[in-house]
């Protein structure tokens, strides 16, 4: 009679238990519904959950584990996963040239649309990186990702003869995340395959250093989801305020992910702080790019000479949402910029919707490196 009690007892806790899970679930934002769905799904084994990797020559290629995409993930939003690498297992010198990224069917592996493609972000240890290489006072002077490829941007190289060099078996953080923005009735499994390009033993080539300006709008601390009184000052709506959100150092708030109404706007964001341009001059010789649908060009602007150094013009899809095309930057001769010279992200918007959008501006810039050249010059 007494284990009949307490069976009674657990069974009821654990019903209540499932109750208030599933309402704590269904109360959760979409991209936090897709991380607690695809981490039971992967931990579970009902779907693959292991990274497959092929590392050839000169090319570096790993499947992710699947994605079950079952509703409208919106940027931001979709199941991801991360996985560490090494392009080798030794200290040799290998020059990165370039990244890749396209969406697969998880069964055959058979490419599908890369409108199931959100982004791929490829990051690197920072501490390990600039120690190698005698350069420990760059260490944590900003956030340490190598780049980023998009929906839209999912190829991108560097110019001939350049490069990013780093030891082979530094470790690189690769995360790559999926996208569904129009067919509300999905049920797929998708898998997402990226690449690396890399050379190894290549004297001639010259090191690029990598920057990222993104643009950064004010918010109302107090009041964050209020729209704003004027919006002629670029006060922002943010999506939220615990991811991408900042502080400019006066107790002021910032949105690097904020909504955009109904309709064409233009969003401006000052870069020099985040450019670091620490010599009198540096050149510019490749840029990526991401943005969100309804973006239509993104400008790298000098507002010393008022001159464009580099416009990435932006085409969408024109029957459904998603981006087709987002012109990115790549020059041998290369572009100056200068320490002395103010800059600042243009990103053009058109809403097509009648609804609010969210949405982002960023640039990956890489710069020559005149002085990690020197370095492995005297090596």
């Amino acid at each position: 009679m007494f284990k009949s009690k307490i069976y009674k007892i657990i069974s009821v806790l654990v019903l209540l238990g499932f109750i208030v899970a599933g309402i704590v679930y269904w109360r959760l934002p979409n991209r936090h519904k897709a991380i607690v769905k695809t981490y039971l799904l992967h931990h579970s084994g009902w779907i693959d959950n292991q990274w497959e990797i092929n590392n050839q020559i000169q090319h570096y290629t790993m499947i992710s584990p699947a994605f079950y995409i079952d509703g409208i993930y919106k940027s931001m939003e979709g199941p991801k996963s991360s996985n560490y690498i090494q392009l080798s297992q030794d200290t040799t010198l290998l020059w990165i040239t370039g990244f890749h990224v396209k969406a697969v069917n998880s069964g055959n592996k058979k490419q599908i649309s890369n409108d199931f493609i959100c982004h791929t972000n490829v990051d690197f240890n920072d501490a390990k990186y600039f120690s190698n290489f005698h350069l420990e006072n760059r260490i944590g002077k900003q956030y340490p990702r190598m780049t980023s490829l998009s929906h839209g941007l999912e190829n991108f190289k560097f110019p001939k003869g350049y490069g990013i060099p780093m030891k082979g078996n530094d470790l690189l953080y690769v995360t790559t995340e999926s996208l569904n923005h129009n067919i509300p009735d999905a049920n797929y499994l998708i898998k997402h395959e990226v690449q690396i390009d890399f050379q190894s033993k290549t004297a001639s080539f010259k090191p690029l250093m990598s920057r990222t300006v993104y643009i950064m709008l004010p918010y109302d601390k107090s009041d964050p989801y209020k729209s704003p009184l004027d919006p002629g000052k670029d006060y922002c709506i943010p999506v939220e305020t615990k991811n991408h959100s900042y502080d400019d150092g006066n107790g002021n708030k910032l949105s690097g992910h904020w909504v955009i109404p109904i309709g064409k706007h233009t969003y401006r964001s000052a870069i020099n702080n985040q450019l670091q341009i620490a010599t009198d001059s540096i050149r510019l010789h490749a840029a990526a790019v991401h943005v969100h649908p309804f973006a239509t060009s993104i400008l790298l602007w000098d507002k010393t000479t008022k001159t464009s150094i580099f416009k990435s013009n932006i085409t969408n899809h024109t029957n459904k949402i998603g981006l087709s095309k987002i012109d990115a930057f790549c020059s041998e001769s290369g572009i100056w910029m200068f320490k002395n010279h103010d800059y600042e992200l243009v990103l053009e918007v058109n809403n097509t919707t009648t609804i609010d959008q969210d949405m982002m501006g960023s640039m990956f810039l890489f710069f020559y490196d005149k002085e990690l050249d020197s370095i492995l010059n005297k090596k």
